[in-house]
């Protein structure tokens, strides 16, 4: 029987409600130390009926933060204040996984410990500016880690997902995407390593190998999943053969036995894409999450056809808490107000109106 969007889905060890899922994004509302405010308790709880919660990307230690105003998970109470976050879901029947980031080169000494300069796989400087707390300012040159420094960013994950353990989800998402340090040493635009973490695919693939061998250690492997963007160029991202390369990923995740492969299919800003999904799709054995630019026609084709087994709305969640009702019932969508996306208060954050009061 082909599957529906709103019937429940087994990830795992964990039954879910729906085959909904609530991408990752961004919103820039946590205190200047990285802890969670009640305002994103309330947030993750009012979209609590998705199938499944994926967090905002959280910086996994000082080093990877690469925001203003990001919540972490790299100290004790960074992971207290996520509880009230994963307690408040759990109260209201979702799941929740949290996305463990490092930013890499895609930050700016003012958001670093003592001002440092960024690290990254390779010492090329992304196009563009950092935010900060300061305003816009023009991205560095990054530094390219050591060989013996590697290990650290390894550990960095590691405390980060037990961490995540502290604080009650009910698994992690590995960032390996956007740009950021895993994608930066996933992809030969910007990883220009000649060491073992360098050249070939097998080379670039070694740091998200060992992360996942740490936290593996943590975690179950069937509640870990990982996110990945072979063809965004946001962050000045490139890959010469992303069709081939990220294929190679995706079979080489498979034996893990991991919860889910989250696939950011095209490019983020432009919604294009040249590459062949259905084929990464078929190169992983394992749940499938589809992410970019879904709305309910297009997911129920993609389940139907199966093209993916669950799929992530970003904006359309993002301005209706109730958007699994909504799709449901056919109810009309509220319209997204681009300029409170990043920062701020409850505005454009918690007061989007439910259709029905008595969901709220």
């Amino acid at each position: 029987m082909p599957a529906n969007i709103f019937e429940p889905f087994q990830l795992g060890d964990l039954v879910l409600a729906n085959r909904m899922v609530l991408a990752p994004m961004t919103r820039n509302r946590a205190d200047a130390e990285g802890l969670v405010l009640p305002m994103t308790v309330n947030y993750y709880q009012q979209r609590a009926t998705a199938g499944l919660i994926v967090t905002e990307s959280v910086p996994v230690s000082p080093e990877g933060v690469g925001y203003p105003f990001t919540p972490g998970i790299y100290t004790e109470a960074q992971a207290t204040s996520w509880l009230n976050v994963t307690d408040a879901v759990h109260a209201t029947g979702g799941h929740i996984f949290v996305q463990l980031q490092h930013c890499g080169r895609i930050s700016h000494p003012s958001l670093q410990p003592n001002n440092a300069t960024p690290v990254s796989p390779s010492a090329l400087r992304p196009q563009g500016q950092a935010v900060t707390y300061t305003g816009m300012q023009d991205f560095i040159i990054p530094r390219a880690l050591e060989i013996d420094e590697i290990p650290d960013i390894v550990m960095q994950f590691r405390c980060g997902a037990e961490m995540a353990k502290h604080a009650g989800f009910d698994g992690i998402e590995v960032h390996g995407a956007n740009g950021y340090i895993i994608d930066q040493f996933l992809r030969d635009g910007s990883n220009q390593r000649s060491d073992a973490y360098g050249g070939s695919v097998q080379n670039r693939m070694r740091l998200l190998n060992e992360i996942l061998d740490a936290i593996c250690e943590v975690w179950p492997a069937q509640r870990i999943g990982v996110r990945l963007s072979p063809e965004n160029g946001f962050n000045s991202m490139s890959d010469s053969n992303p069709q081939a390369h990220f294929g190679f990923f995706a079979e080489q995740l498979s034996p893990r036995g991991l919860a889910y492969i989250h696939m950011l299919e095209g490019d983020m800003m432009t919604r294009t894409s040249m590459l062949e999904y259905p084929r990464l799709r078929s190169q992983f054995a394992g749940t499938y999450i589809a992410n970019n630019g879904y709305d309910l026609v297009r997911a129920q084709t993609a389940l139907r056809s199966n093209a993916a087994d669950m799929v992530a709305f970003g904006v359309p969640f993002l301005a209706n808490p109730d958007l699994v009702c909504r799709y449901r019932e056919s109810q009309p969508l509220n319209i997204a107000d681009p300029s409170t996306f990043y920062g701020g208060d409850d505005v454009g954050y918690t007061d989007y109106p439910f259709y029905n009061i008595k969901d709220a």
